[in-house]
């Protein structure tokens, strides 16, 4: 970049293109090394280790809210108290939260650790598939905390105005885990544990390096450092965080539903159609989150120092960003069906032309979701995150549970691949709904 972007500044369409493209790159290539994974695990581990890590995976994603609740609640409210003046008061905030996160990660690690086992069975693993779901399980256990922080530092970089940073961060944390992946599991022979220890190796990279960085003296608005406790700003902080708190636990809620519905459907074949689903998934929904987690740090900016023409501005401009990207993801989507079904399972044809039809009818669901992400995100930019949470409780969990469940009743199996597009059209009528009747609170 020719000239550094700061929140202050005014942006025009390209403008927030460039300032967010960094956010959007880290979330797309955080995504992409969970897909090398899976890759790896299913063409050299095989289908059940590859079933076996899309069965147990949701609980830690569950957890994982926790590390992004904090991380877009607190950017939030630090954002907020930037626009306000108070730089020495943000900086407290942010060095609270952070603590906080750490102590969070270390209790719940500890817990987990004891009860894989039993929660695995619940999930309806046994015999093979339960062995290899608590060995993998259990190595990432070990790195849980670091998850929590790579998940909060994530927004925090855009806060801080080092979204390029955050970027760097990602690319390096990624590298590890395709690297390790690769020497593990195909050298070493390591199979399953090699890709959890691959995996665990990548969070400890993306949680310690921010934390190294923030602790130090650096060229960001914030900085690691003395705090005092303060219920208000956390209560605030999960308040902000609640929809993406929602989000993430409905979805890994949402995907258990799906594997339960899956087994009994179709049994094995089918957790491992929705494996492949999930990590495309991943990519693409990873697209919405960058462009909606970069560019939130603006809007709260802007909110705090009521700078009411810029933050309408910015809000339009995001919506007709939001539209083109859904649109030309939907397309690409329906065009790569093929090619990334079988990059995963072409080894099997009947698994092929399942995952391969399921994701050609799930895809159809990328033109409705990027609207709803983003006004959810919106929300909790104006520091409004009972709204958001609502959207996101709805879109998540009430409207794709229920789909989930009763589509099938209809349309059979294919009717489990529907039930994500019934769900997030309901969710785009809740959001349209939610934009025109507080768009005079807060002037966009």
């Amino acid at each position: 970049m020719s000239k550094t972007i700061s929140l202050s500044d005014h942006f025009n369409s390209a403008r927030l293109l460039r300032y967010t493209l960094p956010t959007i790159v880290m979330m797309v290539f955080t995504s992409i090394y969970g897909v090398v994974d899976g890759i790896f695990v299913s063409n050299f581990a095989g289908k059940t280790p590859f079933a076996a890590v899309n069965l147990i995976y949701p609980p830690f994603m569950v957890i994982g809210a926790i590390g992004f609740m904090m991380g877009t609640g607190g950017s939030a409210l630090v954002a907020k108290i930037l626009g306000e003046g108070d730089r020495q008061r943000a900086n407290s905030t942010f060095s609270l939260i952070v603590y906080t996160t750490i102590v969070v990660g270390v209790v719940i690690s500890s817990a987990l650790f004891a009860l894989l086992e039993p929660v695995a069975r619940w999930l309806g693993a046994e015999g093979e598939m339960l062995d290899y779901c608590v060995r993998y399980g259990r190595i990432l256990t070990l790195a849980l905390p670091m998850f929590l922080l790579q998940g909060m530092f994530q927004p925090f970089m855009v806060a801080a105005d080092r979204p390029s940073l955050g970027l760097i961060i990602s690319l390096c944390a990624g590298c590890t885990n395709i690297v390790l992946d690769y020497l593990l599991i195909v050298p070493c022979g390591l199979g399953l544990e090699g890709a959890a220890i691959a995996t665990a190796m990548s969070q400890c990279v993306a949680g310690i390096v921010p934390l190294v960085y923030f602790g130090h003296r650096n060229k960001s608005m914030l900085r690691l450092g003395r705090t005092r406790w303060d219920g208000g700003a956390l209560l605030q902080t999960c308040l902000n965080g609640s929809s993406e708190m929602a989000t993430n636990v409905s979805a890994s809620i949402v995907v258990m539903l799906y594997n339960y519905q899956l087994l009994r459907y179709i049994g094995e074949d089918g957790v491992a159609a929705y494996g492949v689903i999930g990590y495309v998934l991943f990519i693409f929904i990873a697209i919405f989150l960058g462009y909606s987690t970069g560019s939130a740090p603006i809007v709260s900016y802007n909110f705090g120092a009521r700078n009411w023409d810029e933050l309408r501005g910015v809000v339009r401009r995001s919506g007709r960003l939001i539209v083109i990207i859904s649109v030309g993801l939907t397309i690409l989507a329906e065009v790569l069906s093929a090619p990334l079904s079988r990059l995963f399972v072409g080894y099997d044809e009947g698994l092929f032309e399942l995952t391969h039809r399921a994701l050609s009818i799930y895809s159809v669901s990328f033109l409705l979701c990027g609207v709803n992400i983003y006004t959810s995100s919106l929300f909790t930019a104006l520091n409004n995150g009972v709204i958001s949470a609502v959207i996101s409780f709805s879109r998540a969990l009430v409207f794709e549970c229920g789909a989930v469940l009763l589509i099938p009743l209809f349309f059979g199996i294919d009717g489990i691949w529907w039930a994500i597009t019934f769900a997030e059209g309901a969710a785009l009528i809740m959001s349209l709904a939610m934009l025109l009747r507080y768009r005079h609170r807060y002037h966009y």
